[in-house]
């Protein structure tokens, strides 16, 4: 990004983060709002710029620079200022002193309430502002503004007779007196106090977010119905100017902190009229100082919240804060939802199975046998031949098992916590109930996370307590030792490092599980009895075409030219791929065996948006005639111009949905040189009936993807892979 785009962008996001937003086009209706009143919109552009450049000089993070966190404070006083005093050049240099100020008072209360992880929001305009009127008091040199105090001859003074007549025409309009507050309201965040300027942003509010609009309206009419229930008397000037605060409460605690959903706008019931106690009280213990409350109720009500949140056990009343802030409601409302139905049965630690090939699950959990009470989630897992039998020959003998002797090899990467080794296997039919885990291993993953192996074959251990483990590192082999009647291996995750430990109600990753003659792949799952399961194991070729390592190189031909692409790695260590011509981002997570896009950003026209849906879920692993399926957030699929309706009704129902289908083979009869054709669809649905869809392919081979095809509305793009970066490998 160039310096002048960084600097407008800065600037931009510094007036849209007042209503938590970076939309651009939101921006461009705020800043001719500020500008209604001429001088307090260029104090308050000076403000931002001044802050702005002062947070780059010193060295602050200049992404926060450019997404305005630090300018957005500084807009709010220099606009307060602006109104306030008359223009000349000793109001030039206050508002540089408060634009500095402001930026000091941000960082410092950044420092302060960010170790909690809790938003600095306006607090540093509350302080700054606080600070300058009471010092202003003794500047006698700064006059006060008189303008709009004879709204019609300043009128006159701008736009002559036909200005005055248009303002005349719209003051005669009928709008109810609640409306209108709520128009005054709006406009009273940025100092403005007319209707007209309530209604442009009003506008702005709406197309920025449908729920950020909805939720503006809850909250005004809560607190205008609990001051009426109160019997609280306020004139429209003194409820307009701190009305917002209960229109940005709303906005934060119902949509933008807290996933917008049915609780979340039902809380508003209970948040509102404490914001409404708590400004009444706040307006009393200012009034001696003669300092307004502005925004400080809104400031104390969001922070106090988010923190109680923090402290919760257990999320019963569904109010879900966020862990990604993509400053839009409806963002963080899809992006959460698709996230929880893709990864939120995901564990700490990823678990897998703890041996090579297919292996039969004899006991699962809640097992008729030995998986009971506080050692219920446990697996016992056998090899069985074509016909099922777990034996050749009569099976008298512990080497006629299947099973026994296998290589028993590190579910995840840990330590050896514990080795019980010594004791003897059983003979067929026979247990040892007196040393009844026989000899085990039991490794550490991480605090509270341990995983156990029973029933090995005594002396067959290849490691020692203490000793470092990776994943897929063999450990020891399948016996018969303890209370085993048949040679078995039982496995189980627990929290405690000890032999006898209860067991954890824990999922494997990456598996897959063969039920009843169909076999799916897991990326989380508790295979069940009679399940037939098996890691991941990845094929070279799928493996080599995506496993995306930062600083590889994929350049592809098509008929509209040639197109580059850079795996790169963010400040947060989230990978993601870069168009180098429109720079357009697919963020992705990716492991030795599974590929999953997670977010994309740019030109939805680009080939690398129609990457980012084809390649949203692969596995590196081959199994005949596997189908994996998933489901891609609301707005990453349908045109915008569908997305409003649904927006509005998105926190209690959602009508619209992406689903992704991606076919391998059926067989590796034909697919010669290891050359593999992956297809697949992306159908959305509206009301659950199918309204289009998109196919896709891959070619792949021994080199990665050689060919990318896209058919969409019978326009086809085929996208030919040129080139990789031999660092890649």
């Amino acid at each position: 990004m160039s310096k002048m785009a960084w600097i407008w962008q800065s600037m931009l996001n510094s007036y849209s983060q007042i209503f938590f937003s970076d939309n651009r086009l939101f921006a461009a209706i705020l800043v001719p709002v500020t500008f209604m009143d001429f001088y307090a919109g260029l104090f308050g552009l000076m403000a931002v710029l001044i802050t702005n450049l002062t947070a780059w000089m010193i060295g602050l993070d200049t992404f926060k620079i450019s997404k305005g966190y630090y300018g957005f404070n500084a807009l709010l006083v220099g606009l307060g200022l602006g109104i306030y005093f008359e223009p000349g050049m000793l109001l030039v240099l206050i508002v540089v002193i408060a634009g500095i100020l402001t930026l000091l008072i941000a960082v410092a209360v950044e420092g302060v309430i960010g170790k909690y992880a809790l938003p600095h929001l306006s607090l540093p305009f509350v302080f700054a502002l606080w600070a300058l009127v009471l010092a202003t008091r003794e500047f006698t040199a700064l006059g006060l503004n008189e303008r709009w105090i004879y709204t019609l001859n300043d009128l006159y003074i701008l736009g002559g007779q036909p200005l005055v007549n248009l303002y005349e025409w719209w003051n005669g309009l009928y709008i109810p007196v609640s409306l209108r507050s709520y128009l005054l309201s709006l406009g009273a965040i940025l100092f403005q106090y007319s209707v007209f300027s309530g209604v442009l942003l009003a506008i702005g509010l709406l197309i920025y977010s449908r729920i950020a609009f909805t939720l503006s309206l809850a909250g005004f009419y809560i607190a205008w119905l609990f001051y009426e229930l109160i019997g609280a008397e306020l004139s429209e000037v003194n409820y307009s100017y701190i009305g917002f605060n209960y229109i940005l409460t709303a906005i934060a605690t119902g949509g933008f902190f807290v996933i917008p959903n049915r609780n979340s706008y039902l809380s508003l019931l209970v948040l509102i009229p404490i914001v409404a106690v708590i400004t009444v009280s706040l307006t009393a213990i200012m009034a001696p100082f003669g300092l307004p409350v502005y925004a400080l109720p809104f400031n104390v009500l969001v922070l106090t919240y988010l923190y109680a949140l923090k402290f919760r056990t257990d999320n019963r009343a569904d109010l879900s804060t966020l862990f990604v802030q993509l400053n839009s409601p409806e963002k963080n409302l899809y992006s959460y939802v698709n996230y929880r139905e893709r990864f939120g049965k995901e564990s700490p630690v990823d678990v897998h199975l703890p041996f090579f090939g297919g292996w039969k699950v004899t006991q699962a959990h809640d097992g008729e046998y030995t998986h009971k009470g506080d050692w219920r989630h446990a697996w016992d897992f056998e090899i069985t031949d074509d016909d099922g039998k777990t034996f050749k020959n009569r099976g008298d003998f512990a080497e006629d098992y299947y099973c026994y002797g296998k290589t028993v090899i590190a579910p995840a990467d840990g330590v050896v916590e514990i080795i019980a080794d010594g004791i003897e296997d059983n003979i067929i039919g026979e247990r040892n109930p007196e040393d009844n885990w026989g000899n085990t291993i039991v490794l550490k993953h991480s605090d509270f996370i341990y995983s156990k192996l029973s029933h090995l074959k005594s002396g067959s251990f290849s490691v020692k307590k203490g000793d470092t483990v990776k994943k897929g590192d063999e450990l020891a082999r399948c016996g018969n030792s303890g209370n085993s009647p048949y040679p078995h291996l039982h496995f189980q995750i627990q929290s405690t490092p000890y032999v006898g430990s209860r067991t954890l109600d824990y999922p494997l990753s990456n598996i897959f599980i063969e039920h009843a003659g169909t076999r799916s792949l897991h990326t989380i799952g508790k295979p069940a009895k009679e399940d037939t399961v098996s890691n991941i194991m990845p094929e070279a070729p799928l493996r080599r075409a995506f496993h995306l390592i930062p600083g590889k190189i994929l350049e592809f031909k098509t008929d509209d030219g040639e197109v580059t692409w850079e795996v790169k790695r963010d400040v947060w260590q989230n990978r993601y791929i870069e168009c180098a011509a429109t720079g357009s981002k697919a963020w992705f997570r990716v492991d030795d065996v599974m590929l999953q896009f997670t977010n994309f950003d740019g030109d939805r026209s680009a080939l690398l948006y129609y990457f980012y849906l084809a390649a949203y879920r692969v596995s590196a692993g081959y199994s005949s005639g596997l189908v994996i399926r998933d489901t891609y957030p609301v707005n990453m699929v349908f045109n915008p111009y569908l997305i409003p309706l649904q927006d509005f009704v998105a926190p209690f129902f959602r009508y619209l949905s992406g689903e992704y289908t991606l076919e391998y083979p059926e067989s590796k009869a034909g697919l010669h040189d290891s050359t593999y054709r992956l297809s697949g669809s992306i159908i959305r649905k509206i009301m659950g009936r199918k309204k289009d869809e998109i196919r896709f392919s891959f070619l792949i081979n021994n080199q990665g993807i050689c060919e990318f095809i896209i058919d969409r509305d019978h326009r086809k793009i085929n996208a030919t892979c040129t080139e990789k970066s031999a660092s890649s490998y």
